[in-house]
């Protein structure tokens, strides 16, 4: 009997984040050594997701190589041969499904996706709002009253009045391809047959959409499609390793990325360990003087503690055994520091240990194992649907 199919896979995004290696690569290392034994792991880079939003083109290849070199760095071992490690542009199938599924799919389906909306006002006014008021305050402890509340209103008028008109230019030049994104995605899932697909909430929509075709096209034509667990049971399928959102160290309430300027809140792999640490001793908390995981009120603490719990391999409950209630932040960001200069440190050396070729290898071997698998699922599709003969009605035409 075949193992079920676990698919996971990232972009090929730039340079990442603390948060990019603690949130999505980390947790696909444990995934890949708690379940490898029981499991298929389809690992892919979905490329062709990336320029569905304007990216570095000209990088966009390397970016490539240079994730999978660090999700290995990080620890996954892609020869295992349970893995399966692949591009997704290298894949034609991927495409040609995509096309075949969106005449499946409809659009007030496609219009209710919150990300597409999301990704076309990428830019949050409230944080960029709450970054300025912060710049204010900061300027206000600083020159007192030289600079004034009114001129600094002023300035916010001026400078949401230009985020506006970017977002206006930005929805008129949200892409199409950015819209039939989940359809993609979709594919992506149901032409390997997956059945579990970790994702985060925000990719939840799109897990629900792929079911909702695959359940569709299931009843229409029969058993085309292996229906993925719904995002509940992947919940429960992934407790105690998935992803954690990782938040600013400057600004707590929002998220570490390199789209906000935010160098002293951002901790990026080029850093040296001895320049993340220091950004982790110079972490915002506040002035309640007590450790506690609450969010709400006391984010920088809580972002501290969830970091220390994802090196450390812990839960949450398992890192307040060891700091609820105490009393010295300073003893808290050094944990968290050293932590982070030792990942980023053991992270870097791995990297320089592999090279491109190595992975290049590794993609060439696997990308034409995995096409098989996704060629087989799209013909049977195609004949279902009535693009390629049924062998028996017409055998002389029964190409693949």
């Amino acid at each position: 009997m075949e193992k079920p199919v676990i698919l996971t896979g990232v972009r090929s995004n730039a340079e990442p984040t603390l948060g990019n290696l603690l949130g999505v690569i980390l947790p696909m290392v444990r995934l890949q050594r708690k379940h490898a034994k029981d499991y298929n792991i389809n690992f892919f880079v979905p490329d062709l997701h990336s320029i569905t939003t304007h990216t570095d083109y000209v990088s966009l290849y390397k970016n490539t190589i240079n994730n999978v070199k660090l999700i290995v760095a990080a620890g996954l071992d892609i020869n295992d041969p349970q893995m399966l490690v692949y591009r997704q542009s290298y894949i034609p199938a991927h495409s040609e499904m995509a096309w075949i599924l969106e005449c499946f799919a409809y659009y007030g389906e496609l219009n209710r996706m919150t990300q597409f909306k999301d990704k076309v006002e990428r830019i949050d006014f409230r944080e960029e709002l709450n970054l300025s008021l912060n710049n204010y305050l900061q300027m206000q402890r600083k020159f007192g009253e030289n600079y004034t509340k009114h001129e600094y209103i002023d300035f916010l008028a001026m400078h949401f009045a230009g985020l506006k008109s970017l977002v206006e230019r930005q929805e008129k030049e949200a892409t199409v391809g950015l819209f039939n994104y989940p359809i993609l995605m979709a594919s992506d899932i149901l032409l390997y047959g997956a059945k579990y697909v970790p994702v985060g909430e925000d990719q939840r929509q799109h897990l629900e959409l792929a079911r909702d075709i695959a359940i569709r096209m299931n009843r229409d034509f029969g058993n085309l499609f292996t229906v993925p667990e719904p995002w509940e049971k992947l919940t429960q399928f992934v407790a105690g390793i998935s992803g954690v959102r990782i938040r600013s160290l400057k600004h707590p309430q929002f998220k570490m990325s390199k789209s906000v300027s935010d160098p002293a809140g951002t901790i990026l792999l080029s850093d040296t360990p001895e320049q993340a640490k220091s950004k982790v001793l110079d972490a915002t908390t506040d002035s309640i003087g007590r450790i506690n995981y609450d969010f709400k009120n006391q984010s920088g603490v809580s972002n501290l503690l969830q970091i220390i719990g994802i090196l450390e391999n812990k839960t949450i409950e398992g890192v307040l055994k060891d700091w609820q209630e105490q009393t010295s932040y300073v003893k808290l960001k050094r944990a968290a520091g050293d932590l982070v200069a030792q990942f980023l440190s053991d992270i870097q050396k791995n990297l320089r240990s592999i090279s491109d070729q190595d992975i290049i290898d590794k993609l060439s071997h696997d990308e034409p194992i995995a096409a098989l698998k996704a060629n087989a699922t799209l013909l049977n599709v195609q004949r279902a649907v009535g693009l390629r003969p049924i062998i028996n009605d017409y055998p002389s035409d029964a190409r693949n």
